[in-house]
């Protein structure tokens, strides 16, 4: 954070007091004697918070505030006057004053003032970084010719309220797109509701979608609303919406048709503004012919049909995608980023990728834990990845770790017991080796109940 403070004052002892105060609370200080002087330093220095008097020769304080704050309106300022009065100080405010504050100066109030003001600017840019993170977690990842068009049809159809059909298999990220759809959407201000229609019983999806009335069935002890009244003013997506029974994709059409609904046991009909987003991983018009699905529905909800690229379609996006999954899983654990060769992402390229997307994720998440160093090679993906197999890659299958937690601890006990075996059981020896506390590591190998002469199963070489 900019820590930087700009002070402002055409008496040069409140400059040298304020700024030796400050200084020695650990801010970098900078000072200007006009508002002239002090627009120009701004633009040099881009300080993070000024304290600017209202009373200057020329170019008075609120004259140079107005100008701050329509060139930088990130940087805050505190206004400061020996003269003031309640209807300066409100106006300094609608100009966009962070604070007023009166001569004679108590330091202690100026401390307290320049303290808030840095924890609302942190705040701010805190703030700035969380929409920026929502941002990239709703970009498709790629620069594929298949990638590209689907990224130009959903800038056309996002900022619409139309009703999209998103087709594509399992793990090619339709849940992705119809996010992105949604953060780019008019309605992106308001609450995108999911609905996994594969994942809820049949005798559920109507509750679950429209709410129900107390009492109105066996277990329905509280009113409860429904996925479409949550979702009111912003959108619904319907995952696997062909997993629907016949029943509900009827009472679904009559509410895109007429835009109310009742609950279940309920008489009052409830309006509703909802943009709806359908997807699938099956052919709708088998589903229709076989008389699965409903051909009124269908043709109500594909009125922009996009079809989402299976990852083989696209390998020539796999070194984006497994940079990104690298990204984010450090962001998300707060570990230090690795980094992976090239001849590990030739390697991925040979693979068809059944499970898509969600299947690389996994393997890069797995190929990250797996791996001990900062750099993912060739020889550390061998432990779970067939390299011997040319033209199709082969994933040896192993069994699912309960938690990034448990598979940490189980790399971390394994680690130890070879590097104990390593050094003959030479506990000094192996915590240098480790950069690891003699003590420490003895509280690791109680806490794992590691026995190195007898321990083989955990043992990764053996």
């Amino acid at each position: 954070m900019n820590r930087a403070i700009l002070i402002v004052d055409d008496e040069e002892s409140i400059r040298q007091s304020l700024g030796g105060i400050l200084a020695d609370e650990g801010f970098e200080v900078l000072v200007s004697s006009s508002g002239e002087e002090a627009l120009q330093t701004v633009e040099d220095e881009q300080p993070g918070l000024v304290l600017l008097d209202i009373w200057l020769p020329k170019m008075d304080g609120i004259e140079t505030l107005k100008m701050i704050k329509a060139s930088h309106p990130q940087i805050q300022v505190v206004m400061m006057s020996g003269h003031g009065t309640i209807e300066t100080a409100v106006k300094a405010t609608k100009l966009g004053a962070f604070d007023f504050i009166e001569k004679p100066l108590s330091l202690d109030k100026v401390i307290l003032t320049v303290n808030h003001a840095f924890d609302f600017i942190q705040l701010e840019e805190e703030n700035l970084f969380l929409r920026q993170k929502i941002s990239h977690d709703y970009e498709l990842t790629g620069s594929s010719a298949a990638i590209t068009e689907l990224k130009e049809m959903i800038n056309i159809v996002a900022p619409t309220n139309a009703w999209i059909l998103i087709m594509g298999e399992n793990g090619t990220g339709k849940e992705l797109v119809a996010r992105s759809i949604h953060h780019q959407s008019q309605r992106a201000g308001k609450h995108f509701v999911e609905v996994n229609c594969a994942a809820i019983p049949e005798d559920l999806i109507e509750s679950e979608l429209f709410g129900h009335e107390k009492g109105s069935f066996t277990g329905a002890t509280a009113k409860r609303r429904g996925k479409f009244e949550m979702a009111d003013g912003g959108t619904l997506f319907l995952d696997e919406v062909a997993d629907m029974s016949l029943k509900a994709q009827a009472k679904v059409l009559r509410i895109l048709q007429e835009k109310k609904f009742e609950r279940v046991g309920g008489t009052r009909l409830i309006p509703t503004d909802v943009r709806v987003l359908a997807a699938t991983n099956k052919d709708l018009e088998k589903e229709m012919n076989e008389g699965r699905f409903r051909q009124d529905l269908y043709y109500r909800l594909n009125v922009i049909p996009l079809r989402v690229p299976p990852l083989r379609e696209r390998k020539e996006d796999i070194s984006l995608l497994v940079k990104r999954f690298i990204h984010d899983f450090a962001m998300r654990e707060g570990d230090k980023e690795k980094t992976i060769t090239d001849d590990v992402i030739d390697l991925l390229m040979q693979h068809d990728w059944p499970g898509n997307v969600r299947e690389l994720k996994n393997l890069v998440e797995r190929m990250i834990i797996m791996t001990a160093g900062d750099v993912i090679s060739r020889e550390n993906v061998s432990s779970f990845v067939d390299i011997g197999k040319i033209g199709n890659l082969a994933i040896k299958e192993e069994t699912p770790l309960a938690s990034f937690r448990t598979a940490k601890l189980d790399f971390e006990r394994r680690y130890i017991l070879r590097k104990l075996r390593e050094f003959g059981g030479n506990i000094s020896r192996t915590a240098e080796a480790i950069g690891m506390e003699r003590s420490h590591l003895h509280k690791k190998i109680r806490s794992y109940g590691i026995d190195f002469k007898n321990d083989t199963v955990d043992d990764p070489e053996n």
